[in-house]
């Protein structure tokens, strides 16, 4: 007698299904059978699934529009200029912005030993870069790195630190 190949499966979310095991080796039917038991039929997982990645996008989404109102509140606040390159780059750009200069605002001036007149020549330097662009490529520098990544920006010197060129 040959090991059954179709299985009738009742998974754990209570409905009934027909499983072809045909593609699995004899001597494993039974233990697979009994892991979809275990498990949810194909639509009630797809469908938690997909509520899962709704609820993502949603929390995203509102985590983005949180993120956007903060940076353009303080662009407001601290007369930084308008930021230019395509439109779909913009709010991204303009929150890489935020979060770098307010990280590197917390390390060299609130932790650090900054005083208010270094941080606004600082300052000064950020509001003359309005390329998104720049500010989207500098999106994971420390806040600590943003006084040479700007002088690196702003000088003409187009140099490297390569002893050999």
């Amino acid at each position: 007698m040959a090991v059954r190949k179709t299985w009738t499966i009742v998974h754990r979310c209570g409905h009934e299904r027909e499983h072809d095991l045909s593609n699995r080796p004899a001597d494993r039917r039974a233990s697979f059978a009994r892991w979809l038991e275990e498990h949810d039929c194909s639509d009630c997982w797809k469908a938690a699934r997909d509520e899962d990645s709704a609820g993502k996008e949603e929390w995203l989404a509102a985590k983005r529009a949180e993120e956007q109102r903060a940076a353009a509140e303080w662009a407001e606040n601290f007369d930084m200029p308008p930021l230019e390159g395509p439109a779909k780059a913009l709010a991204w750009a303009e929150r890489s912005r935020h979060q770098l200069v307010t990280a590197a605002y917390s390390a060299l001036a609130t932790e650090g030993s900054w005083d208010e007149a270094e941080w606004a020549v600082l300052e000064d330097k950020v509001r003359t870069l309005t390329r998104a662009g720049w500010w989207i490529d500098q999106r994971d520098a420390e806040g600590t790195d943003l006084p040479e990544l700007l002088d690196a920006a702003t000088s003409d010197d187009i140099g490297t630190e390569n002893p050999f060129r």
